[in-house]
């Protein structure tokens, strides 16, 4: 008789069948260890008493399974897998088995049958990486996220917005929001704004890696880029470096799961608030946020681990309004004006001239805009109407953003094209019908000619 393997479970039935046997144990001490009725203990008693320690074992085991795939449907799919199929996945293979061959098997069953003949698949299936929740920062200031959210706020009773938020990682808190039509640089400044002028500046922000915050790698750099060896930052970049923030990247939305729990309640919680109070405009949505962000904050923020902030405050000597804006470097014209996209500005003379000077010329979130020259403000008028949206221009590229850059006004609209004209024809009297058949008149002389040299 060969030898008997059997479970942990199985020969914890021996052992106790055996001191049942030797009556160191009674059935009722059985019943309690084993788990069973004691009815079912004296039939594993009777049958290890007939045939020892194999009736403890399963019967089924080592016995072929009566569902198990036939061997000659496995042959066939080892000698197609090898021969007219060779070199597929097994997704795709079990694809073409079923519609080409005609053999209807799972692909757990295509692998199985090929793993075991040692073919394995030539594109392997990449395991899903092992994620761990990140516990919340010790103190409030120490990291905050920022993104912006695609919804309809105001369902159908106005525009599509866009709302920008900034929350803090260690509370939960919603330190600043902003809608606009689209997600802008102009909009996440506003909310940088918010956020410094409020409780202070954090230590980093989380972001995604959206344009707004950092240079595709794809976009080619310019001239001055070049010499200087690195790319321009962006605008939100920019800020983020005067202010001594750090920005980390996030690899996947789920990175930023904090700000992303909050888009989820905010498209449950504002939208109807914002319903109830009939709101139709972006304006007025902006109003109301503010209203309803210290309601939302007593509602749901949590104690950070450590109750002291670390947030900076904001440096009293500096003007909120010369680093929440968007500046570029612009060439004075000899007639004292400034080109900024569709803007034309005049420089008011104050007995100097500064012609061909480089001037750094600021855009505000109010749409006003400063220009200045080592530090002291120029007086600037405006020539030409503002737009309705602030955008960021790339002329002269020294602070790229993600927006696109509009098109100027001053230029003349192209002139549509005129009809198709229709080929002209030839009459038969032209001398170019003419020439063309003198032409082939001579052509035909010669071949005629040809012809009869050769016979």
């Amino acid at each position: 008789m060969g030898a008997i393997t059997l479970t942990a479970k199985e020969h914890q039935r021996l052992m106790v069948l055996n001191a049942l046997q030797r009556g160191t144990v009674k059935m009722a001490e059985a019943v309690r260890l084993l788990g069973l009725s004691a009815r079912q203990i004296r039939r594993l008693r009777r049958a290890y008493q007939l045939r020892g320690a194999a009736a403890l074992a399963h019967g089924n085991r080592g016995r072929p399974s009566p569902r198990r795939t036939p061997a000659k449907i496995r042959d066939r799919v080892l000698r197609l897998a090898r021969t007219t199929y060779a070199g597929l996945n097994h997704q795709h293979l079990t694809e073409l088995l079923g519609d080409q061959e005609h053999l209807h098997l799972s692909r757990p069953t295509i692998h199985r049958i090929l793993a075991v003949a040692g073919l394995r698949s030539p594109r392997t299936r990449r395991p899903p990486r092992y994620r761990t929740r990140r516990d919340r920062m010790a103190q409030e200031g120490m990291l905050v996220q920022f993104d912006g959210s695609h919804h309809p706020w105001l369902e159908d009773r106005g525009p599509r917005l866009v709302l920008h938020a900034a929350v803090d990682d260690a509370t939960g808190k919603i330190l600043g929001a902003h809608f606009d039509a689209v997600e802008t640089a102009g909009a996440y400044l506003e909310v940088f704004r918010q956020i410094a002028l409020g409780p202070g500046l954090p230590l980093a922000c989380y972001t995604d890696r959206h344009g707004i915050f950092k240079r595709s790698p794809r976009q080619p750099w310019t001239l001055e880029e070049q010499l200087r060896g690195r790319p321009a930052p962006t605008q939100v970049g920019r800020v983020l470096h005067e202010l001594g923030i750090r920005w980390i990247p996030a690899g996947s939305p789920q990175a930023k799961g904090r700000i992303e729990r909050l888009f989820g309640a905010l498209q449950d919680r504002l939208v109807a608030e914002l319903r109830m109070a009939g709101i139709r405009t972006q304006a007025d949505a902006n109003t109301f946020l503010r209203r309803f962000i210290p309601r939302y904050n007593a509602r749901f923020a949590k104690p950070a681990a450590h109750p002291q902030p670390v947030y900076r405050p904001w440096p009293k000597a500096l003007d909120p309004d010369t680093v929440f804006c968007f500046k570029y470097i612009r060439t004075v014209a000899n007639d004292h004006t400034l080109a900024l996209g569709p803007h034309l500005l005049q420089i008011i003379p104050n007995g100097r001239s500064l012609a061909k000077a480089r001037v750094e010329v600021h855009e505000r979130l109010d749409g006003t805009i400063a220009g200045f020259y080592h530090g002291h403000a120029l007086a600037i008028q405006r020539l030409t109407a503002p737009p309705k949206m602030l955008r960021t221009y790339s002329v002269e590229r020294v602070n790229p953003s993600a927006t696109p850059r509009p098109r100027p006004q001053h230029r003349k609209a192209r002139r549509s094209k005129s009809p198709r004209r229709q080929p002209w024809t030839p009459p038969a009297n032209h001398p170019w019908r003419q020439y063309d058949q003198a032409q082939r008149w001579k052509a035909t002389r010669r071949r005629i000619r040809t012809e009869s040299l050769i016979t």
